[in-house]
Parts: structure tokens; sequence; C-alpha cells
């Protein structure tokens, strides 16, 4: 097995894949070190507000898995992602207050909607993970018979 060094991971922080697991790790640490610090400073979330903040993150959850299955498809747009995440969000809150105003319940449109299609786009990215878990398998396997009939 391989010693980890000091060098070995200074070479694999200069590296591109080395800079994105980095990246990755860093915002995954803010995000939850930022998650505590608004946990803890925010009061409880009123009743009369809590349907609105519901809509909103199965709205803003769409456009995360959106945009997860549009960089596996290798066309993800930043611009388009950012402008979906709140336009859907906002929207969404729109149509929740609407529907309030007029006594209907609109908002189950929206969700209905909204997890459809996340339900379509967490497909699309557990295919993609299952194959490359495959593909992966298969080329161990491979690996091992031709390493078997070297040996032979």
């Amino acid at each position: 097995m391989k010693e980890i060094t000091f060098i070995t991971i200074c070479a694999f922080k200069r590296s591109e894949k080395g800079k994105k697991f980095i990246m990755m790790i860093i915002a995954i640490v803010v995000g939850c070190v930022l998650g505590v610090v608004i946990g803890i400073l925010t009061p409880t979330i009123p009743y009369t507000v809590s349907q609105y903040l519901a809509i909103a993150i199965v709205a803003a959850l769409d456009s995360v898995f959106g945009g997860i299955a549009s960089n596996i498809k290798k066309n993800f747009d930043m611009k388009v992602f950012i402008s979906g995440f709140f336009v859907n969000a906002i929207l969404a809150m729109l149509l929740t207050y609407l529907g309030e105003k007029l006594n209907v319940d609109i908002y189950l449109a929206a969700i209905i909607v909204f997890v459809g299609r996340m339900f379509n786009n967490l497909g699309i990215i557990r295919r993609y993970y299952l194959s490359k878990f495959s593909e992966k398998r298969e080329n161990s396997k491979h690996k091992n018979k031709e390493k078997e009939n070297e040996k032979a």
C-alpha cells in the first residue's frame, strides 16, 4: 500500500482533481458552519411563513438536482442555474401567496411539478452513477483476468 506523505499530499493539491476536491471539502465545511451559526442565531420560523419557506426549499432543491443532472449531461450553465434557483423559489412563493388569497391550495400544483422534476433528475443522477460503478467493476474484473492470464 502506498505511504501517504506530505509530498504526496502537496502533489495531490497541485493537480486539477486535487484542487476541485479540496474546494468541495472547503465548501462543505463552510456550508455546515454557516448552517449551524444561522440555526443558532435565528429564531423559530413562525407558522404563517412556514408554508412559503417549505415551497421555496422544494423549488431550490429542484434547481439543485437539475444543476447536478445538467452537469452530468455536460450542458451545465451557471447563469441558468442561478436564475432558475431564485426565479423558481420566488414564483413558487408567489403562487402560494396567490392561492392563500384566493383560498385555493395552488401551492400543491407547484409541489407536484417540482417534486416530479426532482425525481426525474434524481433518476438521471442515479443511472449515471450506477453505470459508472458497473463500468468500474467490469474494468477491475477485466484487469484481474489479464493478470491471471499473464501469470499462467
